[in-house]
């Protein structure tokens, strides 16, 4: 068991190292996400989809409507994070973190993300930070998220993953990935993603340095998925710091 599970812990880092990175820095740079190349096969992504069911894996649940933040629910996993979930988490976050300080070096902001991801999550626990954070997440037909950041401290990551764990066009339809811009002295700038199946798109969890006359600004954005038209849509949200 331990050896299958670091085994398959290696695999999926090395496919998270597959992704061209460069590639994706400059996509961050431009429009605040990026997707990411194959990360999990179909299987893969119906077992942890089918995790929701258990909830001896989740500390919470959350009613969208009943909080008015759209319709659908989404559950946070413990800290005893199920291996593939933990593995792709430790495998994105060195590879985010120099997007991370760059983004905090062109906007003037203290960098103050380790090398380690476990010393940045105690980091996270001292201030008081101490829940898990990742989602796992189902809509079914006329669910929808409304914009919103994932900040639950002052203890934030500036960058965070979701993954699509159902097949767009067959498992279901509509459920874009949406985001929003607020430029400065402008009117809001909208994009919608389509996230395939097994593949990750990295997005900024509050904001992203955009050039202005002076050198660098801050352009606020927002993140949600639009109303799903038919069948049912899961996918895995990773968030590389704790929640109050």
């Amino acid at each position: 068991m331990t050896t299958t599970v670091r085994r398959n812990a290696g695999t999926l880092a090395a496919r998270v190292a597959a992704t061209d990175w460069d590639a994706v820095g400059a996509e961050l740079d431009a429009h605040g996400s990026a997707l990411t190349g194959p990360l999990l096969t179909a299987g893969e992504c119906h077992a942890i989809a089918g995790l929701y069911d258990d909830e001896s894996l989740f500390r919470s649940t959350v009613d969208m409507a009943r909080h008015r933040f759209g319709s659908g629910r989404y559950r946070y996993f413990t800290h005893d994070l199920p291996a593939p979930v933990a593995a792709l988490r430790a495998a994105f976050y060195p590879l985010l973190l120099p997007v991370a300080r760059t983004w905090a070096d062109r906007l003037g902001r203290p960098a103050p993300w380790p090398d380690r991801l476990d010393e940045w999550i105690a980091m996270c626990h001292e201030a008081g930070q101490t829940r898990s954070a990742q989602i796992l997440l189902r809509y079914g037909a006329g669910d929808w998220n409304a914009l919103h950041r994932d900040v639950f401290g002052d203890m934030v990551f500036p960058l965070q993953v979701v993954v699509g764990l159902d097949a767009p066009g067959a498992d279901f339809t509509g459920g874009e990935f949406l985001m929003t811009e607020q430029r400065p002295r402008a009117q809001s700038r909208g994009s919608a993603t389509v996230l395939p199946q097994g593949r990750g798109l990295v997005f900024t969890t509050r904001d992203r340095p955009v050039r202005s006359s002076r050198g660098w600004s801050t352009a606020p954005m927002r993140h949600g998925v639009s109303t799903v038209r038919s069948g049912r849509r899961h996918t895995l949200g990773l968030v590389f710091h704790d929640a109050a």
